[in-house]
């Protein structure tokens, strides 16, 4: 476990805890960790809404799957990042989405009842912890207005182009990398995915922005 140190140091739940009490603090919590194959279901539709997940490597994604089989990407969840967390506080029965591995991956699993109720002890990088989890919902819950905004966007390029925005300011540059192919770009945005590369190819004639794979950059 400690080969992943580096990670969850890196990991929103463990801001402001050293190395030492991480030590103590992963058999407090009972973490577990498993490794699953590219496509694997890690949290499925419907299953008990109990953990919460870090990924420790390779990458995964949240989706939603509609009652006609529609499926749409919520997020992309790389290293270091925690997912179901708002799932298991909110104490909901089941999850509402599923995470798939995109790849390869090893994940952190934690028993949400294990962060919420303090141990015995009262250790203060408990407490420490707790405040992590709650500000890191906060910030998910901003991303999440943010991703409303732009699918509440009329027209494909609108959404198109709302999203590239909002990519260029979190990379403070015109220039970045996405991390969706095209496919999964028009699963996030709820699109079409002829047209959404349709209206790549007209903003590129229009000399609005120029693109590689998963490269833009904005003119």
């Amino acid at each position: 476990m400690e080969k992943f140190f580096s990670v969850l140091q890196h990991c929103p739940l463990f801001e402001k805890i050293g190395a030492d009490d991480l030590k103590l603090l992963l058999p407090c919590l009972g973490a577990n960790i498993i490794a699953f194959d590219k496509k694997y279901t890690i949290f499925a539709e419907g299953s008990p809404a109990k953990y919460i997940g870090i990924l420790l490597s390779g990458s995964a994604q949240i989706i939603q799957v509609d009652y006609y089989g529609n499926r749409s990407i919520v997020t992309e969840v790389v290293p270091s990042e925690m997912f179901g967390e708002s799932f298991a506080c909110a104490d909901l029965e089941v999850y509402p989405v599923s995470v798939i591995a995109n790849e390869p991956c090893e994940v952190m699993l934690i028993d949400c009842s294990r962060i919420m109720h303090a141990c015995s002890c009262a250790c203060g990088f408990h407490q420490q912890m707790i405040f992590n989890l709650m500000k890191n919902m906060a910030q998910k819950n901003i991303h999440f207005h943010q991703k409303v905004d732009i699918l509440s966007r009329h027209s494909t390029r609108e959404k198109l182009l709302a999203y590239l925005n909002l990519c260029a300011k979190r990379f403070s540059s015109n220039r970045f990398e996405i991390p969706f192919d095209r496919q999964e770009l028009a699963d996030y945005l709820k699109v079409d995915r002829s047209g959404l590369s349709a209206e790549i190819g007209k903003l590129r004639k229009e000399g609005v922005l120029q693109s590689n794979r998963k490269q833009f950059e904005l003119l």
